[in-house]
């Protein structure tokens, strides 16, 4: 399956990094966010890429146009005849990219739309949002979609905690530290969604109107939008604190989404 991942919003909540890029392209390590997903992705077989840009989407172009400069170590020839040699081989050489662009200033139903000339009649695709990671099993959400019937399963996940979670004795003694625990009760939408083609009658040509208000809302006055539970991590990038946390599981070689 194709797999779409929005990537145009300005993030305003994580005003620090993307007042100079866009938020799929802030580093987790040493590789854009937006790398992490589609590594994941491809760990289950998904190598077609269709990325709805919008906001500094150069950017994005500019990181897979010169994806070997950006990745490899590299030997130039600056004499009569200059020429560059790339060193070090990679495992994204069967991926295919479509940069497709889809307006600064739209929502996501319409980003969607806009990319529907790329997804062949009848054909079912994946979708999620560029700022997130999660150990979702791909494979198994396809399945769980498949068994439902409906138009569209989305991801449904327990958010991430901001602070460290303790219980507490009533003598004072803490009993437990958690850091970033998943809440337990509550269930929010994690993207991670399969898409059937008829989606895109749901999604009206208008750049105002945002996939989570009445698309989704038709899609559940229909009867046709199924929930895939995970129970496992999930962790939005939302705020420069959850950027920093990321980090620091990759740094400290405990990255949960790291499953290639």
């Amino acid at each position: 399956m194709k797999v779409v991942i929005l990537c145009g919003g300005k993030g305003t909540r994580l005003r620090e990094e993307t007042e100079y890029r866009p938020k799929p392209m802030v580093p987790i390590g040493n590789r854009p966010i937006l790398w992490h997903i589609m590594k994941s992705y491809a760990h289950y077989g998904h190598r077609e890429f269709i990325l709805c840009l919008g906001y500094k989407g150069d950017m994005i172009k500019d990181f897979f146009r010169n994806y070997l400069w950006h990745t490899c170590d590299v030997t130039l020839s600056l004499g009569q005849k200059p020429g560059a040699e790339f060193h070090n081989r990679h495992d994204e050489e069967d991926w295919s990219v479509t940069l497709a662009e889809t307006g600064e200033e739209s929502m996501t139903a319409y980003r969607i739309k806009q990319i529907q000339r790329y997804i062949p009649v009848g054909e079912p695709f994946l979708l999620t949002y560029g700022d997130g990671l999660a150990t979702i099993d791909i494979g198994a959400l396809i399945a769980a979609h498949k068994k439902s019937g409906k138009l569209c399963t989305l991801s449904a996940v327990h958010p991430a905690g901001r602070f460290g979670a303790l219980r507490i004795a009533s003598s004072g003694n803490i009993q437990t530290f958690s850091e970033k625990p998943q809440f337990e009760d509550a269930l929010v939408n994690g993207g991670f969604m399969v898409c059937e083609h008829l989606l895109f009658d749901y999604l009206p040509d208008d750049p105002t109107v945002m996939l989570e208000r009445q698309p989704m809302e038709k899609l559940v006055r229909d009867g046709q939008l199924n929930a895939y539970q995970h129970e496992g991590f999930w962790q939005p990038m939302d705020t420069y604190q959850e950027t920093q946390y990321l980090n620091k599981l990759w740094s400290e070689g405990r990255a949960p989404w790291k499953v290639w």
